[in-house]
């Protein structure tokens, strides 16, 4: 192998690609489409997430305080929740927010609450997020034994329903990724086999004159990587098209549902595919390897 330069390899391994050519397109072909679904499923879960975050449905408790309280009775109020363990941010809402927001809501209807604006049934509260899920318990038994709480709302059960949405599309995209991974390596097996098969009689000559197992393997190797290689160019192309019709077919739900900009995910879809594309082409041609060249 010290009398090769690198060049000699690359360039059996893409003779290899043009004498299979019907096999290698398959081989592109079906992993491309693999790493399409792939990348789909994975840029959905990723969409769930910046929801979630956007909704605070995970970590916000609202917390409502008696009507009338004094200042000083709210100023502590505020300290002990704050002194609880596990509380990130407290944010206090006045009563008077409080409407304004619901008027804000109400678009134009918002005039209907314009009589409550002098006499305001609402009370103070404070929005509050938590670090820890598993202490929300604890949290909400603390917040409760503070005099002046009258009511405390949380999110836990939307939240509960959307973490079981979220969970139930990563276990489809778990399957997905075992049985397409499965699925390319063995296409591209075969390919590799008809190439290994071409060339049995040189393979043979070299290992009657001492030809290494990495000399006789590289190109092979090499041929899968690039498989892989290619494939996942194309298949970056596709999704980045195919990602920017689905956002702008979703663009009348901008206000509802935010969908991520493909230049913010763009860099780890292009990594995440070259890596997963570049690696299924390389265990593909070693396993074929492993027995061909033993023979």
């Amino acid at each position: 192998m010290k009398h090769y330069k690198p060049t000699y390899f690359v360039g059996q391994a893409f003779a290899g690609i043009w004498r299979n050519g019907v096999m290698s397109f398959a081989s592109i072909a079906v992993l491309m489409s693999c790493l399409v679904v792939l990348g789909s499923f994975a840029l959905l879960v990723v969409n769930i997430n910046a929801n979630l975050d956007d909704l605070g449905l995970m970590n916000d408790i609202m917390v409502f305080l008696d009507y009338d309280m004094e200042e000083d009775a709210i100023v502590n109020v505020e300290r002990q929740i704050k002194s609880i363990p596990g509380i990130g941010d407290v944010e206090r809402i006045t009563a008077d927010e409080g409407m304004r927001s619901l008027m804000d809501k109400a678009g134009d209807n918002g005039s209907l609450y314009e009589p409550y604006l002098e006499d305001n049934p609402l009370s103070d509260s404070f929005r509050i997020t938590y670090v820890d899920g598993s202490k929300l318990i604890d949290i909400e038994y603390n917040l409760n034994q503070i005099e002046g709480v009258r009511k405390i709302n949380d999110q836990r059960d939307l939240a509960l329903k959307v973490q079981s949405l979220k969970n139930g599309v990563m276990l489809i995209f778990s399957w997905f990724l075992i049985v397409l991974f499965i699925v390319s390596i063995f296409v591209i097996i075969n390919t590799v086999k008809l190439s290994v098969y071409s060339r049995k009689t040189e393979i043979i000559i070299m290992r009657y004159v001492g030809a290494t197992g990495l000399f006789i393997s590289l190109p092979f190797i090499i041929e899968g990587a690039i498989i892989g290689l290619i494939s996942s160019v194309i298949a970056y192309i596709v999704e980045y098209f195919l990602y920017g019709y689905i956002q702008s077919s979703l663009v009348n739900l901008a206000g509802i549902v935010r969908i991520l900009p493909m230049s913010e995910v763009a860099p780890l879809v292009l990594i995440g595919f070259i890596g997963v594309g570049v690696v299924t082409g390389i265990i593909g041609s070693t396993i074929s390897l492993s027995k061909y060249t033993r023979e």
